[in-house]
């Protein structure tokens, strides 16, 4: 297991809470309308214009399989993530943020296993209050490298 980030920023994706390492997170954006990419996988919303930048937007709904994709309220997630050669943006729809927690350096707990399943985007399991959060593991989205 990677080493456990000191804050996570917490958003919730169908009823469930999420986290990631704060110092991921490029910018939050309320719903904005994507572009449809033909042919992407289904949980590949579209590419979204920042500022000049192509971003690809995932929706995590689709990816973990929670319901049909949310747009009315949904908010995107802008992470800035380390590609093989250069940092790479991604953008995630999911349902609301919450709020950023502070993680006791051996706060993080190993996934339980399901069967032959892997779970490769998250990084572990958290109790912070009463919730317990899923902590998404940044290498879990594979980015492409481009073609120079």
């Amino acid at each position: 297991m990677s080493a456990a980030p000191a804050q996570i920023l917490t958003f919730c994706i169908g009823g469930e809470t999420y986290g990631i390492d704060i110092l991921c997170v490029h910018e939050i954006r309320g719903w904005s309308p994507v572009t449809r990419i033909p042919n992407a996988p289904p949980d590949h919303a579209g590419v979204l214009n920042l500022r000049g930048t192509i971003v690809p937007v995932i929706d995590m709904r689709v990816r973990f399989g929670v319901g049909q994709a949310k747009t009315a309220g949904a908010v995107i997630i802008v992470l800035s993530l380390e590609a093989a050669r250069e940092r790479r943006e991604l953008g995630l729809v999911v349902d609301s943020v919450a709020d950023v927690v502070e993680l006791a350096p051996d706060a993080v707990r190993a996934v339980p296993r399901f069967g032959a399943r892997d779970h490769d985007s998250l990084l572990g399991l958290v109790t912070h209050g009463e919730r317990t959060v899923m902590l998404l593991a940044p290498t879990g989205f594979q980015l492409e490298e481009r073609e120079t």
